[in-house]
């Protein structure tokens, strides 16, 4: 008599999250990935909102890590994770039923060539979802084999290196960008800093140059990537896009001047 061979288990998924002050927010993410992933890692840098209190209410697991930048600590949260697929998400993002499921299929049925899969990211800003004006599809590598990856970039621009083969999924990650303009331009300053440090001192020309990319900046959001048809909401995204853009020159002139002595 034949013995029929044991069914062998799905690859347990695990989530990995970087967190400060996102008790707002966080139990979105959290949830939507409860019935996916075998277990959820918070890394948090010092959350005084209820960030940790509600994170381990949901289940998760919270790992306390001083702020060591985006790359390291997403990098920290990567490597706390023990599932053999990792799944790297930011406290303003979650899943759909229907991104769950491709998710599931896609590490069940994943060769050992694969070590990644890349996802489409849809915004959600001022009570719209945002499909133009270069916001969408905005594909990003989240969802990674243990051990095949790791976080690389510079304050700014970080993503997930893969050694390996890479596929597409179709489903996009919901992305809750900014609660609201006051924060997406507290952003913009916080951002544009960063940016000025790393170009470091220029002459007042690269103002005036920033003028010039600032105007195609907005014409790029606004016309080109057709952010008009995203309605008011396209429109400030492109306006705030270029202002970012001036501020980075505008700062980094600014890094220039002697220090004002007030006489």
């Amino acid at each position: 008599m034949n013995e029929a061979a044991p069914s062998s288990s799905p690859p347990l998924l695990s989530v990995a999250i970087i967190a400060l002050d996102e008790a707002d927010r966080i139990g979105v993410t959290i949830d939507s990935c409860k019935t996916a992933a075998h277990e959820i890692v918070v890394v948090d840098s010092g959350s005084t909102d209820g960030t940790i209190e509600l994170a381990v209410s949901l289940g998760a697991r919270v790992v306390p890590q001083p702020w060591l930048g985006y790359v390291k600590q997403k990098q920290v949260a990567l490597e706390a994770a023990s599932g053999e697929w990792v799944l790297n998400l930011d406290a303003d993002e979650s899943l759909s039923e229907e991104s769950r499921k491709e998710i599931l299929a896609a590490i069940s049925a994943a060769p050992p060539e694969i070590h990644g899969f890349s996802m489409p990211r849809l915004s959600r800003y001022l009570n719209r979802w945002i499909r133009h004006g270069g916001w969408f599809p905005d594909r990003k590598i989240r969802l990674v084999r243990r051990g095949t990856a790791r976080w690389v970039g510079d304050g700014l621009h970080e993503r997930l290196e893969v050694e390996g083969t890479v596929r597409e999924l179709h489903c996009p990650i919901l992305h809750h960008v900014y609660r609201n303009i006051f924060d997406q331009v507290k952003t913009i300053n916080r951002f544009s800093a960063v940016a000025a440090d790393e170009r470091g001192t220029r002459s007042g020309m690269y103002v005036v140059l920033g003028l010039v990319h600032c105007l195609g900046k907005f014409l790029e959001c606004a016309v080109w990537k057709l952010g008009v048809l995203d309605g008011i909401p396209g429109l400030i995204i492109a306006v705030n896009s270029s202002f970012y853009v001036f501020l980075k020159h505008a700062k980094s002139w600014e890094k220039g001047l002697p220090k004002d002595s007030g006489d």
